[in-house]
This record gives structure tokens, C-alpha cells and sequence, in this order.
């Protein structure tokens, strides 16, 4: 089961390092450079998701001997709380997610939005929220940089 969390970590690596590659304009010398306060609220709720997921991840790995995503899932719907919780995060996370950040992204000039729903299934959804909102929160100070800066090119 070890490999399987380092696979899966190796994918969350790949598909947020795809994101930002995609979206490397907003990180360009000629784009915004600083952080704003709401942008940096996102990544630190971002990381602080992450260790908090993959440290219970982790945990549960270890805990259990057949470990594997069917079982994971199951134990999902474990009580009446519980079962409310899942159905709740996973109608959010395969189906309000992509369609949020797909047709969202697009509309705000994201490049390839369908990346957030990837990452969540190798990361988080919190973390993807996170990173698709600090993306947004980004590209909308790019915006208003962005025609000044072909003006003058």
C-alpha cells in the first residue's frame, strides 16, 4: 500500500505542477507579483488540507491491511452522520467541482480548468478548491495588468 501513496503522491505533484505550468502567465515576471492577503489565505488553507488529509490518509494505510480505494469509500458511509458527509463531498467533488471550475475557469481565462478536478482525486478537494481560488484570485489581477502591458509592448 506504501506504493500506492506514493503513486497517488507523485500524481498530486504531477497534476498541480500541471496547473501552474498551464497557467505560468499569472506567475510571469510581467504579471502580478505580489501575493494578496486573500490569495495567500488560499494557499495556506491549500498546504494545511493537504498535510491534513494525506497525514489521515497515511494513517489509514497503515491501519489497514487490504487498504484500498474500494474499502476507503466504503467506510465512508459507515453511520447516518457519515453517510450525509460523503454523499455531500462526493456530489461536490465529481460533479459541482469540474462543472465549477470548468465552466468557471474558462470564463475567467484559466488554462485547461479540468486540471482542479484531477488534482482532487490525487490531492484533496479542499486543496484544489484552494489552488483553483488562488488561481482565480490571480488571474483577476492579471486582467487588469494584462491590457495595460500590451499597450506598452
Amino acid at each position: 500500500m506504501t506504493e500506492q501513496l506514493f503513486s497517488y503522491g507523485v500524481l498530486g505533484v504531477l497534476s498541480t505542477a500541471a496547473a501552474v505550468y498551464w497557467n505560468r502567465n499569472l506567475f510571469a515576471r510581467t504579471a502580478p507579483p505580489k501575493v494578496t492577503a486573500l490569495e495567500a489565505i488560499y494557499y495556506v488553507v491549500a498546504v494545511s488540507s493537504l498535510v491534513l488529509g494525506w497525514y489521515f490518509n497515511v494513517r489509514y494505510v497503515h491501519a489497514y491491511r487490504h487498504a484500498s480505494y474500494t474499502n476507503y469509500v466504503r467506510m465512508l458511509f459507515t453511520n447516518w452522520a457519515a453517510d450525509s458527509a460523503a454523499q455531500d463531498y462526493t456530489i461536490v467533488n465529481v460533479l459541482l467541482l469540474p462543472l465549477w471550475t470548468i465552466t468557471d475557469g474558462r470564463r475567467r481565462g484559466l488554462r485547461i480548468p479540468w486540471v482542479f478536478f484531477v488534482m482532487s482525486l490525487f490531492t484533496s478537494l479542499a486543496f484544489s478548491m484552494a489552488a483553483y481560488l488562488a488561481l482565480v484570485e490571480r488571474q483577476s489581477r492579471y486582467s487588469l495588468v494584462e491590457p495595460a502591458l500590451s499597450k506598452t509592448s
